[in-house]
């Protein structure tokens, strides 16, 4: 990941109407990484993606995506990059191939049976190839979407949640694809609010209410936060739960699956708190590495929420 940023903007907003949705947000993406724009639905995700592809101007900001300006050379962006959107947007009643010679005619392509073959074999569409996009499943449909993406070969892939509502393997397919493009030098922006997405990114910008939280490479996103982590195990957890909201050192309590995940930011009086009540029993305690999911409930707990009392317009 070296050279020029694909992306490097500042102060991006965007309001509508009297709503501040996007608020001075910045983003710096290498070349080849795999970045995860990570928050709950509302955030300003989306509005932010269009801006950055050019289907959005901003109202304020500045920068450049692929090397030209974001406000003032949107054509130019737009031929270079590969946008795949929350909703399945091609033609139902067309079949897989009859869609991607649609796509391919739009861009003006050359060689466009060789790269509508080539799409078709590459997202294992091929064997299929005559079906009508109407009757796909969720993972099938998200198939043709990311080939439709990478028919003009794209030095960009923004994908707005584009796991949401498929199942587990086809995911795992899925990221195995992203994975395999990046290693060829493709850039992928992700939005996604599943965590075990995010652990996947190179990089993580968490997302509340229009304003960026954090950003780093995600590996380093819980000790930028501060936060410190002990999982609980034992019966009753859900008395212990109640209890422990009001304990010395204790900021943060959410329950993953049969144990507790107790974080804080005053590491001393957590472990304190911790090493008293696993003294007294009949709960195990164990320090653990705080982990994305710990961080992005404790940012977003202390977000506001710019649209409370209003109608949403941002994805």
């Amino acid at each position: 990941m070296s050279g020029p940023p694909v992306i490097a903007v500042r102060g991006l907003s965007k309001r509508f109407g009297d709503k501040l949705v996007v608020d001075r947000f910045d983003i710096t993406v290498p070349k080849g990484a795999i970045y995860g724009f990570l928050g709950p639905n509302g955030s300003g995700k989306t509005t932010i993606i269009r801006m950055l592809c050019g289907l959005l101007t901003a109202d304020a900001g500045e920068g450049t995506c692929l090397g030209f300006n974001v406000r003032t050379e949107a054509d130019r962006i737009k031929e270079e990059v590969g946008y795949m959107t929350q909703k399945f947007s091609y033609y139902e009643d067309l079949s897989i191939r009859e869609n991607l010679d649609f796509v391919a005619r739009m861009y003006r392509l050359d060689r466009r049976r060789e790269r509508v073959d080539a799409a078709l074999r590459d997202l294992g569409l091929f064997d299929r190839q005559k079906q009508l996009a109407g009757s796909l499943s969720g993972g099938w449909k998200q198939r043709l979407a990311l080939a439709a993406c990478l028919l003009h070969e794209p030095k960009l892939l923004l994908l707005d949640e584009p796991t949401a509502g498929v199942d587990p393997k086809a995911r795992r397919d899925f990221w195995d694809e992203i994975r395999r493009l990046s290693a060829k030098g493709v850039t992928v922006l992700v939005s996604t609010h599943y965590m075990d997405e995010a652990v996947q990114c190179d990089f993580i910008t968490y997302i509340a209410y229009g304003k960026k939280l954090i950003d780093g490479p995600s590996a380093e996103i819980p000790a930028l936060v501060g936060l410190s982590t002990w999982r609980v195990e034992g019966p009753e957890l859900g008395l212990l739960e109640a209890r422990l909201k009001g304990e010395p050192g204790v900021v943060q309590v959410a329950r993953f699956g049969a144990s507790l995940h107790v974080s804080g930011i005053d590491t001393a009086a957590l472990d304190a708190t911790a090493e008293r009540l696993a003294a007294a029993g009949p709960h195990r305690w164990t320090r653990l590495p705080a982990g994305l999911e710990e961080a992005f409930i404790y940012l977003m707990a202390g977000a506001r929420d710019n649209f409370a009392g209003a109608a949403q317009v941002a994805a």
